[in-house]
């Protein structure tokens, strides 16, 4: 008997479905309708469903799979030098991706139009001298509250509202201390969260099953109300913010596999396909966490043990993507207001692109809450966030997969270091 047709792989199904809703969104306009019923309606109602399905997993994952690491780490130094590991590389990435995006938009200057600011052309708004007064009186107190954010007034209500930081925080000393307690009470705690994070995983594969429908019900929805037109004005910027993605993803990620993890690149780009894939499509590194976890696992050979402690943490704080953009969005509103920027004020920007990072939800469009907080720290209006609108949504899908991709990175380089030998890897001559 001849053997059943292989099923096509996850990321394979996944890219199918972003090639048919881009050529059938482009056939049709935002009313097109079939039997009466509106299609946008029925994407938007498909795609939401798919969206709430991973929103559902987040808080209870993310809360098993750091507890059950933190717990399982056993020893105090053992986690300190896990931690200090995952704190270096995330701190690092985030760096290197913004002072790219600095050096690209200062380079570019996609806000000038033949040497001139583009602030008439593109009908902005606002008076120049009174943004420059507004810079003088600013203060620290923005960036403290990122701080702050980290050690939540109720960790429940934080959970509720997509606050991860405070649900991170609890979960990394509920984990801790959980090995500080005698052992018959430490193995019946762990016995628990183990078990709630193989229910977590279970439940996962099922969700991720509907990937490629709930994919395709996202993009088609774009293209079928926005089309490409929406770029056109903010063409420069647009394709600004892709250079700057694109060196840190193709340039510097792999350089830093290749040099510090002896990790071959192209390997682990095979490897987490159907991540990268999800992220781009959902435009939400938190909705793609369980997938992500699956590929570094299964697909790279990273253990749970380092998985589980890194990629929650980085699907939270380690925003390389978001990072690069804020800080070249920052630069070109000012760049299009004709205000110039000393060297120290764009050193602040980017202090400030690093540190809101850290508290960007991994959801869709919410690095435009820490771009409000660099405009108001360096006194450039608020309402020029508007110009960036019409790009915001494809330039966040981009920004996502690099965000899961920095991730996974940075998960398969410390278990390098940890001495597990990943399929990523360079095979043995």
């Amino acid at each position: 008997m001849l053997s059943p047709v292989r099923k096509l792989e996850l990321h394979w199904q996944i890219l199918i479905a972003l090639v048919l809703a881009i050529v059938l969104g482009k056939l049709g306009t935002a009313d097109s309708a079939v039997f009466g019923v509106h299609l946008k309606s029925v994407a938007d109602f498909v795609g939401e469903l798919f969206l709430r399905a991973l929103r559902m997993l987040v808080v209870p994952l993310i809360m098993a799979s750091i507890i059950s690491a933190v717990a399982g780490l056993g020893e105090t130094h053992s986690l300190g030098r896990l931690g200090l590991k995952t704190a270096a590389y995330y701190i690092t990435t985030s760096l290197v991706a913004i002072l790219i995006g600095l050096v690209v938009v200062d380079l570019i200057q996609p806000g000038i139009v033949n040497g001139v600011a583009a602030k008439e052309q593109i009908g902005l708004s606002g008076d120049v001298v009174g943004v420059q007064k507004a810079v003088e009186g600013r203060s620290g107190k923005d960036v403290v509250e990122v701080f702050l954010r980290l050690v939540p007034k109720n960790v429940v209500e934080d959970a509720a509202k997509g606050e991860m930081l405070g649900l991170i925080f609890f979960s990394l000393l509920f984990g801790f201390f959980t090995t500080r307690i005698d052992d018959e009470k430490r193995r019946v705690v762990r016995a628990f969260w183990d078990g709630v994070y193989d229910i977590m995983l279970k439940i996962t594969d099922w969700v991720i099953g509907f990937a490629p429908i709930g994919v395709f019900a996202l993009v088609f929805k774009v293209v079928l109300t926005t089309g490409f037109d929406a770029f056109r004005p903010l063409l420069v910027f647009f394709f600004c913010v892709l250079l700057a993605l694109a060196l840190h993803l193709f340039v510097a990620l792999p350089l830093l596999m290749r040099l510090v993890g002896g990790i071959n690149p192209l390997k682990h780009y095979k490897a987490m396909a159907p991540a990268l894939l999800m992220a781009f499509s959902t435009a939400s590194s938190s909705a793609t966490l369980p997938l992500t976890m699956d590929c570094v696992q299964d697909r790279a050979g990273v253990s749970s043990r380092v998985s589980s402690f890194t990629l929650p943490l980085g699907a939270t704080v380690n925003m390389d993507g978001t990072a690069l953009y804020e800080c070249v969005a920052a630069i070109f509103i000012a760049q299009a207001y004709g205000v110039h920027l000393s060297l120290t004020q764009q050193f602040t920007v980017v202090l400030i692109a690093l540190l809101t990072s850290i508290g960007v939800a991994g959801i869709p469009a919410a690095s435009l809450v820490a771009i409000t907080l660099i405009l108001t720290s360096i006194g450039l209006p608020v309402e020029a966030i508007g110009l960036i609108l019409a790009v915001d949504r494809v330039l966040d899908m981009c920004r996502t997969a690099v965000n899961v991709f920095s991730d996974s990175c940075g998960a398969v380089i410390i278990a390098k270091s940890e001495g597990e030998t990943v399929l990523s890897e360079p095979a043995e001559a």
